[in-house]
């Protein structure tokens, strides 16, 4: 068994400063953003960040990571709230509308796709698995086809958020697209 020796307290800071710093940068610039930048911004050299971070991909899942847990606890919360069909609706929406911020649909649409890369474990599997409860009970309350699979949801919402990027951005759109894909996914 490998032992995972504890973050020095002054590592610890500069992981923090770095995903903070990371975060904004994404949100300013896409997930195209500069890596040194982002170093430069947390105040810790790129050797640093890279130490933390070997790859962009690696910043952007931690970056994004509570955002991600964040939106599949959603599903729990709003499947106790509402009949099954609006759960998974509002869910769809609010994960489409999450996607609207820079950076996490690049993030998203491997993960949500890719079952085997770390990516797709880190941030993928918790929204597979939201997905997963959320359609079974809609299947089950009869308002989801049968052949609609979980995974399909989440790409038709990667989808949904793309297209509201087309029309301007806003969020308002998504619910406009995902009520006229929500009729062609009931039975």
């Amino acid at each position: 068994m490998v032992q995972v020796r504890p973050m020095r307290a002054d590592a610890r800071r500069n992981y923090e400063r770095v995903l903070k710093v990371a975060v904004e940068a994404f949100a300013e610039h896409g997930e195209g953003a500069s890596l040194d930048d982002i170093a430069k911004r947390a105040g810790v050299g790129s050797g640093t960040l890279y130490r933390h971070f070997p790859t962009r991909q690696a910043l952007l899942e931690a970056a994004y990571l509570d955002r991600v847990e964040a939106i599949a606890a959603r599903a729990d919360e709003l499947a106790a709230e509402l009949p099954p069909g609006e759960a998974l609706a509002e869910w769809m929406y609010e994960l489409g509308a999450g996607m609207q911020v820079r950076g996490l649909k690049a993030l998203l649409g491997p993960a949500v796709t890719d079952g085997t890369s770390a990516v797709a474990t880190a941030c993928g599997d918790p929204l597979r698995n939201a997905a997963v409860r959320l359609a079974r009970a809609a299947r089950q309350e009869g308002t989801l086809r049968e052949d609609v699979e979980p995974v399909d949801l989440l790409r038709l919402v990667h989808g949904l958020a793309t297209a509201s990027e087309l029309a301007d951005g806003e969020s308002d759109h998504i619910r406009r697209y995902l009520a006229l894909l929500t009729e062609g996914l009931r039975p």
